[in-house]
């Protein structure tokens, strides 16, 4: 049993990481299974529909992980606008450092595919987004932003923070998110003002 587990993770933990460096439609099965090392029957009985369904199964690991790690920066920074965007902006670019610049966001990487990608995949990259920016508009309403302000800013912030992967695996510096975040620390104390 601990094999079966151990091998579907070993599956998703794969997918990911060539997700976010070549994308899902550069990511050819037999490229996982030979990465992951798992047999293509044990593959098939963990994920009967194949890639996609592997696929929608990172994104749900995926975001889960981001979503924790938001939510640990919001508690460690409650009520503090600016010590939550330096953080937040330091983490993401501490996370391209430390993968050599190779790793995008495993959902932005999906959605400049969407065309090639199926409704369902679509759907729960989208719900990504929409779950982790809603973390960051509930730390800003926590911070006295007013709801519209909250949210306007927490979009704000994902936007630049993934246009800031983008930048940063092109430039191999994640001098733009230092650059963003001090942008961003205007937003927030104009928004507090």
């Amino acid at each position: 049993m601990a094999r079966r587990t151990e091998a579907r993770a070993h599956a998703i933990a794969t997918a990911e990481r060539l997700f976010r460096i070549q994308g899902y439609t550069a990511t050819g099965l037999t490229q996982i299974l030979t990465e992951s090392g798992a047999p293509k029957g044990s593959f098939y009985f963990h994920f009967p529909r194949g890639k996609a369904q592997l696929a929608e199964e990172t994104i749900d690991q995926y975001v889960t992980r981001r979503i924790a790690v938001l939510s640990e920066i919001s508690a460690n920074t409650a009520g503090d606008a600016p010590s939550f965007v330096e953080k937040v902006f330091a983490t993401f670019a501490a996370e391209m450092v430390a993968s050599n610049f190779e790793y995008g966001c495993l959902m932005q990487n999906l959605a400049n595919e969407l065309p090639a990608l199926d409704a369902e995949l679509t759907r729960r990259v989208a719900r990504g987004f929409v779950d982790s920016t809603e973390v960051i508009a509930n730390h800003f309403r926590g911070c006295g932003f007013t709801p519209a302000r909250a949210s306007s800013t927490a979009a704000a912030l994902v936007a630049a923070l993934e246009g800031a992967r983008t930048v940063a695996r092109l430039e191999r510096t994640p001098a733009i998110f230092e650059a963003l975040a001090e942008v961003s620390l205007h937003r927030c104390a104009a928004s507090e003002g």
